[in-house]
Formats: structure tokens, sequence, C-alpha cells
């Protein structure tokens, strides 16, 4: 060990160039996320409870239905980067890119399931 170079010792363990990237995309995430969740409680909380043709109706509105849509697209994105750094922090080797990949194909599959029924109820 002791005849080992500073860089060889860092060697394969450098900056990937991505952290700034990701630093950033959770950053606004997180800020659109405090402006669209009040929207969102206030369109959607009051159709908690309704009978069902009012919920339709409710979502059927253009406003309730563009915040639905930016709250799914942006909660699961942010969902996404946020599985993504805890599966990068605590799952080694083959594993770590497996489940990143799978996490990923979960958090769009639901975001898109999401508007689809969204589209569905308000077109």
């Amino acid at each position: 060990m002791a005849f080992l170079t500073d860089r060889k010792r860092v060697d394969g363990l450098g900056s990937a160039r991505e952290g700034t990237r990701h630093f950033w995309s959770m950053t606004v995430t997180s800020v659109a996320l405090l402006i669209l969740v009040p929207m969102f409680l206030f369109c959607v909380g009051p159709l908690w409870g309704e009978p069902h043709e009012d919920v339709i109706a409710g979502l059927s509105r253009p406003f309730t239905a563009i915040i639905t849509a930016l709250m799914l697209g942006v909660g699961f994105h942010h969902f996404r980067l946020g599985v993504q750094t805890l599966i990068e922090d605590y799952v080694r080797g083959v594993a770590r890119k497996i489940w990143i990949v799978v996490m990923t194909l979960v958090s769009y599959g639901l975001a898109a399931s999401g508007l689809v029924a969204l589209a569905q109820i308000a077109l």
C-alpha cells in the first residue's frame, strides 16, 4: 500500500460527471413539487369521498386535469431520482444497474398509466 501513488489510489473512483445534473434535477423537481402539491390538494382534495360522477366531473375540468398531470409527471420523475440515489448508495455491482433500470421502468410506467387514466377521465 505504501508504494501506490495518489493517482493509483483513486483510479476509478473519480467523478462520473453526473452529480451536478442529478442535484439540479432533484432541486428543480423539489421546488416544482412545493408549488404543485398544495395546488393539487386544493383541486383534488374536495373530491375525496364524493360520488363517482362528481369525481369524474371534477377531474374533467381543464385546470384540475393539468395540475394532476403535472403532479404525476414531476412527482414520479422526482421519485425516480430519489430511488436512483438510494440504490447508488446501498447496492453494489451488477445489481445496482439492474435495480436502477427496473425502478426507472417502474416509475415511468406508473406515471404513464396515471396519465392514460387521467386522459380517459378528462377526455
